[in-house]
């Protein structure tokens, strides 16, 4: 099982490409550096989450907080169940 930041990496590169973006486009559009989305999308562990949340923001993605059984305690915009 991959860890959530795997998945989550794993999300924001599937999105970019999907959407034909390359990281610079990207990095433009979410107003942070090229460097950024590509540690993002290595699954860097050291990552601003202001930073994130804007590249998720640009991408239509968004994020979930679940307790550890799972239950969902608070969704972004746009992430109902």
């Amino acid at each position: 099982m991959d860890s959530p930041v795997t998945a989550l990496a794993a999300a924001v590169r599937r999105r970019r490409t999907a959407l034909g973006l390359t990281q610079g486009e990207l990095a433009d559009l979410a107003d942070c550096s090229e460097r950024f989305v590509y540690m993002l999308e290595r699954g860097k562990r050291s990552i601003q989450l202001a930073k994130t949340l804007d590249v998720l923001r640009v991408l239509g993605l968004g994020l979930r907080v679940v307790s550890g059984a799972g239950t969902i305690v608070d969704e972004g915009p746009g992430m109902s169940s």
